[in-house]
């Protein structure tokens, strides 16, 4: 898998990324949505990237543990007709991969000492 790097814009910053081909629309997806979340964040009163980056962040965490909870409480036959532990195992990885570009992403907009103000 050769790497690449796309251009992406969170909190309306620019940022470089690396990815394989196979992943790049994934990651594209992935950053479009939390740039949404950090944006509502922003509307929501948040005054700096930190915390509504956070804040983000923690909405899609409760998100993604909903699905899983909602997915572990399903009927064992649905579940075993929609998926195969390949597939989930695949899924599992590509999030793990994902939460580590988060974690990058936010040490990148984080700066040492007070939070960044958002300037509009």
């Amino acid at each position: 898998m050769s790497q690449q790097r796309i251009e992406v814009t969170l909190a309306g910053q620019k940022i470089t990324l690396a990815t394989s081909a196979e992943h790049e629309p994934l990651l594209r997806a992935a950053c479009t949505l939390v740039d949404e979340q950090i944006q509502l964040a922003i509307n929501g009163g948040n005054r700096s990237i930190e915390r509504a980056s956070m804040m983000a962040a923690l909405k899609i965490a409760g998100d993604l543990i909903k699905l899983q909870t909602a997915s572990q409480h399903a009927p064992a036959q649905s579940a075993s007709s929609h998926s195969n532990p390949e597939e989930i195992a695949r899924l599992q990885n590509e999030i793990h991969t994902l939460e580590d570009q988060v974690d990058a992403l936010m040490q990148t907009l984080s700066l040492p000492g007070s939070p960044r103000p958002i300037v509009p």
